[in-house]
């Protein structure tokens, strides 16, 4: 494609050289940089686009794309205003739109992303509209996954994901859309029919600093990328008005909203309810008349996901039998709420739960079924947001029978650093603390553990509950990795709960003997 094909995408930017260079790829790595290659100088926080722009032009770099000027012979030079909105334009462009033919779901918010994603794929696929699905756990359309480093990826990586997955016969995108991807202009790029918004609660601060500047992130998806296009004139926003944050974006949106709540009034609200262990069973008002609904799915949290996934099936016109048949279709989503099967009476789940909010909604939800004793094993990442520590120790604490402080990811941070900050928020509590040693038979009274060890943590909880007694594993879900330092290594709970599982069935049958 010729450079000057890509800059027709783009508003106010200066082009020193040739427009016609043909450009063969995209790259904003220059160690990733081939021959013919455009390559985007990314502003970063240390360094400077213009930093990399020699090593592209080695590499074979025909062109650039950069902020500031960069005076370099023999290639074409485009100044930019911002060089991460030009990247996301360009390669939408570059990659003939891969969304502007197929309708476009993009959910965002703190908790509920993935489940909702989930939902809303079963309902396109109900109405014969298959959908490439980009999430936390992974990118993927039909038997081709593809890993994902970042709920959203960078604007390149997205645009090149996208048209591979709707070569492969997507008629459908639904996008998990992060905070970050919002700031740094990853999904500018994208025409979305639909956006959802499900929460707003703390995290992400690391990044953000501040909750007005984690909203305003959000926000960018309701305003400014729901603006009627040409091609997608009928855009609509799916907003939870039970949530504070959403009546600032319904009132902000660019497009129509279609509002959904429990509590208060909306477009779209739950008639009847029941939950159960076995799910959940729900009346529905619509706007086009109720819907009755099922779903073994778990917990009030998550019938606000399924709420989220109706609205968006309504504001795509799609049939009420295809939202119907999506909804009660869908089964699991890996490491939420997951069960760790067995055959010894006690209840393993797996819940990615990593911040306050998302921790008391599935203690919350555990609370409601229970029928023995909650053991809960959570930790909080390093290098993340600090504030966040004490604030899950004490939601732990206070709805678990026991709770069980470990790592998670520490990353660059010193473990036992994390594990105090955390113990902060139980303070207050004045909980009996136990030692591994006192665990390994079992407990009565209402307390806590340190163990730093994840492992050793998994195993003492499953080891020390009994029939009926219920054990959530918080914080990791389907990650099957843990970042010590600087390197992953390879960890996944739900393995680790089954080994456990079988270290309890040996102990109890070495017993019985």
């Amino acid at each position: 494609m010729k450079l000057a094909q890509l800059l027709s995408c783009l508003d106010g930017a200066r082009l020193t050289g040739d427009g016609e260079t043909e450009i063969e790829g995209l790259y904003y790595d220059s160690r990733q940089v081939r021959p013919g290659g455009l390559f985007f100088g990314l502003r970063g926080v240390k360094s400077d686009g213009c930093d990399f722009v020699a090593a592209a032009v080695k590499a074979g770099a025909v062109a650039v794309v950069t902020e500031v000027p960069c005076a370099i012979a023999g290639v074409a030079v485009v100044q930019a205003p911002n060089a991460r909105l030009a990247m996301s334009l360009m390669a939408a462009c570059f990659y003939a739109q891969p969304t502007a033919g197929v309708p476009v779901v993009g959910i965002t918010g703190t908790n509920g992303k993935t489940t909702t994603s989930y939902l809303i794929e079963g309902i396109l696929e109900q109405a014969g509209l298959p959908a490439a699905v980009l999430g936390t756990i992974s990118y993927r359309f039909g038997a081709t996954e593809l890993p994902a480093p970042n709920t959203t990826p960078e604007s390149v990586d997205l645009q090149r994901t996208l048209r591979e997955l709707i070569d492969l016969g997507a008629r459908g995108v639904v996008m998990e859309v992060s905070s970050h991807s919002l700031e740094q202009r990853r999904v500018d790029g994208c025409l979305f029919d639909v956006a959802v918004f499900s929460n707003l609660t703390r995290d992400h601060l690391d990044y953000h600093l501040d909750m007005e500047s984690y909203f305003a992130s959000k926000l960018r998806l309701f305003t400014e990328l729901l603006l009627p296009t040409a091609g997608k004139p009928l855009r609509r926003a799916v907003v939870n008005l039970d949530d504070p944050y959403g009546a600032q974006i319904a009132q902000a949106a660019s497009a129509p909203v279609l509002s959904y709540a429990m509590d208060g009034e909306a477009d779209l609200t739950v008639a009847e309810v029941d939950f159960s262990v076995h799910g959940i069973r729900c009346r529905l008002r619509t706007p086009r008349g109720e819907m009755e609904l099922s779903s073994d799915l778990l917990g009030r949290f998550n019938l606000y996901n399924i709420l989220a996934a109706v609205g968006a099936g309504l504001a795509l016109g799609l049939p009420d039998a295809a939202i119907r048949a999506g909804i009660e279709g869908h089964k699991k989503v890996p490491g939420r709420v997951e069960r760790v099967e067995n055959d010894q009476g006690v209840t393993v789940l797996v819940d990615y739960a990593h911040t306050g909010d998302a921790l008391e909604n599935v203690l919350a939800t555990v609370s409601e079924l229970k029928t023995g004793r909650i053991v809960t094993v959570f930790g909080c990442g390093g290098d993340r947001d600090k504030g966040k520590r004490p604030v899950m120790g004490e939601i732990a604490a206070r709805y678990s029978d026991l709770a069980i402080i470990t790592s998670d990811n520490p990353r660059t941070e010193d473990p036992r650093a994390i594990l105090d900050q955390v113990r902060a928020g139980l303070a207050p509590l004045a909980l009996r603390e136990y030692g591994v040693q006192e665990l390994a038979d079992g407990f009565q009274e209402k307390g806590f553990a340190t163990i730093e060890s994840r492992r050793q943590a998994i195993r003492t909880a499953v080891l020390a509950a009994m029939p009926g007694d219920i054990v959530l594993l918080a914080g990791k879900g389907h990650e099957d990795y843990q970042i010590l330092g600087t390197e992953k290594h390879h960890f996944d709970d739900r393995e680790e709960a089954a080994r456990a599982l079988d270290m309890r069935k040996a102990r109890d049958a070495g017993g019985k003997a």
